[in-house]
């Protein structure tokens, strides 16, 4: 079989893991044939630089072993049947050439159609391949380790399979970050550019405009810790992930404005930095100048852009933030700021791997966790409880990881105190709640750096 891209394995079905094997015996109960081939793509965690990255900024995150794998079988019908193993996700079937992507109900088979739409438009593909797929998910969902870009994701794979096309990894990330857009998340790229662009053994220093991915070595004698809130928080369906990108968006005009650039070209936090050419403190102190901690309320923000509300609301404001009164500028910009000068800061001490190396980045984990508490408002009363926990039983960093407002924590853990660590935060955290109980085995785990995404053929 022809390779279909680098990153494409050919493996011998009789040693594909149980969970393949149970998953083609599925697909053939389910669809009456065999799959053609099987696509996964994997959830993150992301270790610092948390709502930086739709501003322009690095992130670090790593792939994890949980994933969405998917069963496929082009068909000769131009329809998509979409089934899941888990019975709680309903059946879906479309036709591939109406694809209707229904922002207002976050449905699990909204996230495949925008992989599948994204690859579609593209290649401008009139003709798509129908496919029967049948999905497997392991990601915790509505957890913060990217469940809902991880099927984005694999759906593009997916795509891009059953019509033989190839694109690289960087084009794919690319594509996915843009199609998940259609489900209304105003999403920065890193779940979709770590699921592609992930190796096994590190993690990854993600940039943007161009997207790159650099090494990261993580140190030694340590872990890294996933712990579940069991707070859900599905970002397209709350407003406080837009809320979020249009305060930076905003907070990136009126600083515009202030040191008399373009600010009607300008979108991101980072693009000021860039226009500018200061560093990091420097933007911390120039928001210090110009933005007040008090909330704006939208028409003084018109005041201070000399603009008009009408203009404000349909030139500015997305059609979801039309409804939203006032907004904390200040806040914001000093978070996304500080959390970026956090991130490289961290990659420095991974490169230079210094004797007192994971206190510095405990603190660092630490800081970061603060000022999404703090400046971006973006934890909730259980994540901060959790964080406190692991703390308080060993872990030298802990903070919340993905979008917040539920989902998870990380924590870095000394590799030796690893078993003590997770059975002192079981205890505490999970025993003493029926419901946490009943999910804690899925729900506290350690993980390290994980591949990206792949496709396997039957050889």
């Amino acid at each position: 079989l022809p390779v279909f891209y680098s990153n494409t394995v050919l493996l011998n079905v009789s040693n594909l893991p149980f969970r393949l094997q149970k998953l083609k015996e599925m697909f053939i109960s389910k669809f009456g044939s065999a799959p053609k081939f099987y696509a996964r793509a994997p959830g993150r965690v992301n270790l610092i630089g948390e709502h930086i990255d739709y501003c322009g900024y690095a992130v670090l995150p790593m792939a994890i072993e949980q994933d969405i794998l998917i069963a496929v079988e082009p068909a000769q019908t131009q329809v998509v049947q979409l089934a899941n193993t888990n019975s709680s996700y309903l059946d879906f079937s479309t036709s591939v050439n109406n694809i209707q992507i229904n922002k207002t109900k976050p449905q699990w088979h909204n996230y495949f159609l925008c992989g599948l739409k994204g690859i579609q438009e593209h290649f401008g593909l009139n003709n798509p391949t129908g496919m029967n797929c049948l999905l497997d998910g392991t990601i915790p969902p509505s957890s913060g380790l990217s469940s809902s870009s991880a099927l984005v994701c694999c759906a593009g794979l997916v795509t891009l399979r059953a019509n033989g096309k190839t694109l690289s990894k960087v084009e794919l990330a690319e594509i996915c970050t843009k199609s998940e857009r259609y489900i209304g998340t105003e999403g920065g790229g890193m779940d979709q550019s770590i699921s592609f662009l992930a190796e096994e053994g590190t993690a990854k220093l993600i940039e943007f405009s161009p997207l790159r991915a650099t090494d990261v070595r993580l140190p030694s004698g340590a872990t890294f810790v996933i712990a579940n809130s069991c707070v859900e928080m599905n970002k397209a369906a709350t407003s406080h992930y837009n809320i979020r990108v249009m305060e930076c968006r905003l907070a990136t005009k009126l600083l515009s404005k202030s040191k008399g650039l373009e600010w009607r070209k300008m979108l991101r936090l980072h693009d000021v930095q860039t226009k500018l050419g200061v560093s990091l403190e420097e933007m911390l102190t120039i928001v210090e100048e110009v933005l007040h901690p008090e909330p704006y309320s939208a028409e003084e923000i018109c005041k201070c852009l000399g603009i008009s509300l009408e203009e404000l609301h349909s030139q500015i404001l997305s059609q979801n933030m039309q409804d939203v009164s006032t907004f904390k500028l200040y806040q914001r910009a000093k978070h996304v700021y500080s959390e970026a000068a956090r991130v490289l800061e961290f990659q420095k001490i991974c490169s230079e791997a210094p004797a007192n190396a994971l206190q510095l980045l405990g603190e660092l984990m630490k800081q970061s966790h603060i000022s999404c508490r703090e400046m971006y408002e973006c934890s909730c009363p259980e994540l901060d409880r959790l964080v406190d926990i692991c703390l308080q039983f060993g872990a030298i960093g802990s903070r919340l990881t993905g979008a917040g407002w539920g989902g998870c924590t990380v924590s870095m853990v000394p590799t030796d105190k690893l078993n003590t660590f997770l059975k002192n935060v079981k205890k505490a955290y999970y025993q003493t709640d029926g419901q946490r109980l009943a999910v804690e085995n899925n729900s506290l785990f350690a993980t390290k750096p994980g591949r990206g995404a792949l496709v396997f053929v039957e050889a």
